[in-house]
């Protein structure tokens, strides 16, 4: 399937010419080692994989003693992969780099020797233990790739010329008209249940069933699991318990993660690791509170104070429905249709989060629940602010609606409060897009445009 990430790859060869090793981080399964290989067929004469989920001691040593003469460490990798290689037209990728701390190390050497191209895919790249007793090389440059977006699922299904008109209709700011808002809203909807993990959305186009997407999901999410009791040394069970917590957190009212829930008298200091674990793994999205919502939002942020969303709402609407160890193609139905009711306001929250992140924008809420100040009481989904800022009118507020019928009273508290900060006040619904009184109503599909 056709991803973005390519050409920011094409970009990285052509820029760099050898001079960087482009490290794509990004969380499990999200398609890093089929991007990277997909890249190397079609750009280089000839490529070597080196798997190290995969790699035997043999090959491992060769990044423990071959490091002073590379003709050698060149001579066996072409021998053992079966692979001849050529001066700056042969791509070396280290798969799942995290496992071979020394290969990783190595990049120093192998870029200042200069006669390939190197990349390296991995997970979990800043957790302590995989990068203990190395020196991260400054010759990486790091790209993150994330799970599949509304566009590349649309470029999947065969509906590019869609996505061609949606992005006309935001730039124009007009609507696209009932029946083309409704089928962008019943795709976007099958992209909310289906999620962005590669391997799901491909079972979603050869069976359209969602009880086997959901088993690939089941599968993914196990994976999670797994990665948590095995690399999560000394704190598992606290990433854990945040892990399991997350559903029940985001499907109250005010979603902001209660530290309460992980057990009496928990203190943030002590879940501290455990939650920035989870960040740095992207499989979780962490939003923070702006105290102050003016330029330098991150100046601001309460580190206590954060919503976590889920990396791929797909995976999601598994975790969360899962009393049976199945979602019920019933819930499935319910969605698509929009008839879900209590929990959709997490899911399409969940789904903001995750497209707001894939597009660089850092996440950031605000809360005030002023006792006295009943003028400033007000909570906003998401902050965002302008990639080129001035002195005033830099800050965006988005509440996100699921629903029908909602009211605007927060934003509209915003706007009276912070009109010198004030740059678009934006709702994001399930109706078509409009303007009125001052407030921009975007469909959620074109969260990925503002």
């Amino acid at each position: 399937m056709k991803r973005k990430i390519t050409d920011k790859l094409l970009a990285w060869k052509a820029t760099d010419n050898g001079k960087t090793a482009l490290l794509i981080d990004g969380a499990r399964r999200v398609g890093k080692s089929y991007a990277a290989e997909e890249f190397a067929k079609a750009h280089y004469k000839s490529y070597i994989l080196i798997d190290f989920n995969e790699a035997g001691p043999e090959i491992i040593d060769l990044f423990n003693h071959n490091l002073r003469d590379l003709d050698s460490l060149f001579m066996y990798l072409s021998a053992a992969y079966q692979t001849e290689l050529y001066t700056r037209d042969s791509l070396i990728i280290f798969d799942e780099v995290q496992l071979c701390p020394r290969a990783r190390a190595a990049i120093k050497f192998l870029v200042a020797d200069g006669r390939y191209d190197y990349m390296e895919t991995g997970s979990l790249m800043s957790i302590r233990k995989n990068v203990k007793d190395i020196i991260i090389p400054s010759e990486e440059r790091h790209l993150k790739m994330y799970p599949m977006d509304f566009e590349e699922f649309l470029w999947a299904k065969g509906e590019e010329p869609l996505w061609a008109l949606i992005q006309d209709c935001f730039k124009k700011t007009k609507p696209l008209g009932q029946a083309l808002h409704r089928k962008a809203m019943t795709l976007f909807r099958e992209y909310l249940i289906v999620g962005g993990m590669p391997q799901a959305v491909n079972e979603y186009l050869l069976s359209n069933n969602f009880n086997y997407v959901d088993s690939i999901k089941r599968d993914i999410l196990n994976l999670y699991r797994a990665d948590i009791a095995k690399h999560a040394s000394g704190y598992e069970r606290k990433v854990e318990s945040i892990f399991d917590n997350i559903p029940s957190q985001l499907s109250k009212h005010e979603k902001k993660f209660t530290l309460a829930s992980l057990g009496k008298g928990t203190r943030y200091r002590d879940y501290e690791s455990a939650f920035l674990w989870l960040n740095d793994s992207m499989i979780t999205n962490i939003c923070y509170n702006s105290t102050e919502p003016s330029v330098g939002l991150k100046l601001n942020r309460d580190n206590a104070s954060f919503k976590m969303y889920m990396g791929d709402t797909g995976l999601l609407i598994s975790h969360a429905f899962d009393e049976n160890g199945l979602v019920s193609e019933e819930i499935y139905k319910r969605l698509l249709f929009g008839k879900l009711g209590v929990n959709e306001g997490m899911i399409f929250e969940n789904i903001v989060a995750q497209m707001l992140a894939a597009n660089s924008h850092s996440l950031y809420f605000y809360s005030n629940s002023s006792r006295t100040d009943k003028s400033s009481r007000m909570e906003i989904d998401f902050l965002i602010s302008k990639s080129k800022t001035t002195n005033r009118h830099n800050i965006s507020p988005i509440e996100v609606k699921s629903g029908k019928n909602y009211t605007l009273s927060s934003i509209n508290k915003f706007r009276k409060k912070y009109s010198e900060q004030l740059h678009i006040a934006i709702v994001l619904h399930t109706n078509d897009l409009s303007e009125k009184d001052g407030v921009l109503y975007l469909p959620v599909y074109m969260t990925p445009l503002i």
